[in-house]
């Protein structure tokens, strides 16, 4: 098939920050592209050649859509699955797959199939709901110890739908959903491995990263590449993902997020498949960008590099507390003086505390003096109102 300069169109599902920064490569290889967002001021409206307005998750909507593309892939999970199914059935490429993506959608569903892989993750158990989850740990019988992580298995992101359990009267401030509990881990480090992956079979992996979490935001602040970490534990990080990868059969991108226990055991967190935060620091780091390469797995073409040309932080520009409105980044101009360093704005309007609303690359040769100077960026840009 011809993708450029042609007659094909590209539908993405979601129209987000991710979405904006697949579009920069679309545009470079003149892909035409369809967007569908329910924003009407979603990030990706100036850059797609079609916008289209509307709800993720109605059945309609999706599957109208997607009849207007030649392959369809999103930058969101929170998509009507039965349209993708739909869709896939008549014909339409979808990638990942709806059946990757089922497994992947629901939290406790993604547990279960690590367990029944042999993928090493975190002890959990399910419930249907809060309430099941209180009688559990009021129960003799109950195997559920106290602190635990409590996750909602369904419409979590950034941090939202995860809390740390430290006492009964912690679970009174959460929803009642169906979801996990899973054993807190004492851990050396956060990691991410992201797995690119083409429908001819052809795989890849991005060198492993480091993550550095906000404490109360439970979002990721600082993501470093390469991952200081010894070499042997990062080939067995980069090892679990190619399996998860393999075991999921996805198609496109793939970040496995993971954990190094204190006796450098690997277990895995969750996955996304999709572009990912953990691999944005790739746009000016890497020989192939992980958004280059989504868009290279997806059309089933020869994947680039993804070794990194020099070492490479980024930080996350977050809407600070106590500011919700029109959006202003205070000092922007001061690090725009520094060497090596590349702000990429969303193109959100309005802040809010912790909304993602940007974020910062430092490349340089020594990954220690990047750190720093990431550290400085974080410091110095402020998103106001």
């Amino acid at each position: 098939m011809n993708y450029f300069s042609s007659n094909f169109k590209l539908g993405i599902l979601g129209g987000g920050q991710l979405g904006k920064m697949l579009l920069h490569d679309t545009r470079k290889f003149d892909i035409q592209t369809y967007v569908l967002d329910p924003s009407e001021e979603a990030p990706c409206k100036i850059a797609c050649n079609q916008f289209f307005q509307g709800d993720l998750m109605d059945f309609d909507t999706v599957y109208k859509f997607g009849k207007k593309v030649d392959i369809l892939t999103f930058e969101i999970e929170l998509v009507n699955l039965d349209a993708l199914t739909q869709l896939e059935e008549e014909g339409v490429p979808v990638y990942p797959s709806p059946k990757t993506l089922k497994l992947i959608q629901n939290k406790g569903i993604q547990k279960d199939f690590y367990t029944q892989h042999n993928i090493p993750t975190a002890p959990y158990q399910r419930f249907e709901n809060l309430e099941n989850l209180k009688s559990a740990i009021n129960s003799q019988q109950s195997t559920l110890q106290l602190p635990f992580v409590w996750k909602c298995t369904e419409f979590g992101y950034d941090g939202n739908g995860v809390k740390v359990v430290r006492k009964v009267a912690d679970l009174d401030e959460l929803p009642n959903v169906e979801c996990i509990a899973e054993a807190m881990i004492p851990f050396k480090n956060e990691l991410a491995v992201i797995v690119c992956r083409n429908p001819s079979g052809e795989i890849k992996t991005y060198p492993v990263v480091e993550m550095e979490f906000h404490p109360e935001a439970n979002q990721v602040e600082y993501v470093i590449c390469p991952a200081r970490i010894d070499e042997e534990v990062a080939q067995k990080a980069r090892a679990i993902a190619l399996n998860v990868s393999q075991q999921f059969h996805h198609v496109g991108l793939l970040a496995v997020e993971m954990f190094q226990t204190e006796n450098d055991e690997i277990l895995v967190n969750e996955v996304a498949p999709r572009p990912h935060n953990s691999g944005h620091y790739s746009i000016e780091a890497s020989y192939t960008s992980q958004f280059e390469n989504h868009l290279r797995a997806i059309l089933d073409l020869p994947l680039g590099n993804t070794d990194s040309k020099v070492a490479g932080i980024m930080v996350n520009l977050v809407g600070e507390e106590n500011f919700s409105g029109n959006v202003i980044y205070e000092n922007i101009e001061k690090i725009l003086d520094w060497d090596g360093v590349t702000p990429h704005i969303y193109g959100k309007k309005q802040t809010r505390p912790f909304r993602k609303m940007g974020h910062v690359t430092i490349v340089n040769e020594d990954v220690n003096k990047a750190r720093k100077i990431a550290e400085q960026v974080k410091n110095t840009i402020r998103v106001i109102c």
